[in-house]
């Protein structure tokens, strides 16, 4: 496969930004989270996996950072692109137009419910999944980060929270420096200015449209998603991984690994949300062994 970055023209006219890295015969398709997010917290991916022969791929998606943004004030963008089967399918014409087959796909946050979406539905062009900080349905997340702020604030911060929410305020500074205490504590722990922009990268018409405001509610059209019946028909081996302070509920992890015929979950000490940054020699040494397993035949 060609390295560097390439654009690719989708079948429905628009851009994506993708870029390939490393050589190999284990082939890694990533997709970011947000959504809304973007690549690059998997730039590093190909050099840290360098000593096993893995050529690492990575995109953008449509509305992201670096790959076309069509303008989602027009309702007929909004119906026809901000559905999950237009990114499910999108992640299969990156396939072919790459010309990947069996293949391993990870996918973190919203890229692991894409991941665990393509692997029920384009099974068989996969050899393994990894599906990082991600729930397989929205309810115990929500339980979850409830959880957290509970136990992270004052009554009177969850009912300052709570009318801020209520009211549609999210932009109050004083919610938001509460918002920034949670993301420090279970999103980004570890902060790296490496990947810090002098502007918000963040698709926020994607995100809040999908999500909301923030990683601390759910208000959006992801919520109510559900495949806590149908996982177990996710046959290709799966790796699992959590940060030990996660957004995530840790126990729905045991869960998944537990439902999914060939799982195996592995948390990451230190790590929330993005502890593939947060604690990249655990993480890595976790995915190096998952992908390594499989190669051999020994998972």
């Amino acid at each position: 496969m060609k390295q560097g970055t390439t654009i690719l023209t989708l079948d429905n006219g628009y851009h994506l930004w993708t870029h390939t890295e490393g050589h190999g015969n284990i082939k890694l398709l990533c997709l970011h989270g947000g959504p809304g997010g973007n690549h690059e917290y998997y730039d590093n991916f190909a050099d840290k996996l360098v000593n096993i022969g893995v050529q690492v791929t990575m995109y953008d998606q449509l509305g992201s950072w670096y790959s076309d943004q069509p303008d989602f004030t027009i309702q007929e963008n909004v119906d026809k692109f901000l559905n999950m089967d237009y990114f499910i399918d999108e992640v299969e014409e990156v396939r072919q137009k790459l010309g990947l087959e069996n293949f391993y796909l990870i996918g973190q946050s919203w890229g692991g419910i894409l991941t665990q979406e393509y692997a029920l539905k384009y099974p068989e062009h996969l050899k393994g999944i990894i599906i990082s900080s991600m729930t397989d349905n929205i309810e115990e997340y929500v339980d979850n980060i409830n959880k957290i702020r509970e136990k992270e604030f004052s009554s009177s911060e969850l009912e300052f929270m709570k009318n801020c929410e209520a009211n549609n305020d999210y932009e109050n500074h004083r919610y938001q420096d509460l918002i920034d205490k949670l993301n420090r504590g279970y999103v980004d722990r570890l902060q790296p200015p490496a990947i810090s922009h002098l502007t918000n990268t963040m698709a926020t018409p994607v995100y809040n449209y999908f999500q909301g405001d923030n990683e601390f509610v759910v208000t959006g059209k992801m919520k109510g998603w559900d495949r806590r019946a149908d996982i177990h028909k996710i046959q290709v081996p799966t790796l699992i991984t959590y940060g030990e302070h996660e957004t995530m509920p840790l126990a729905t992890a045991k869960r998944m690994a537990e439902t999914i015929p060939n799982a195996r979950l592995e948390t990451t000490p230190n790590g929330g949300h993005h502890h593939m940054i947060d604690n990249a020699p655990v993480y890595f040494a976790h995915l190096s062994k998952f992908l390594n397993d499989v190669e051999n035949q020994t998972f």
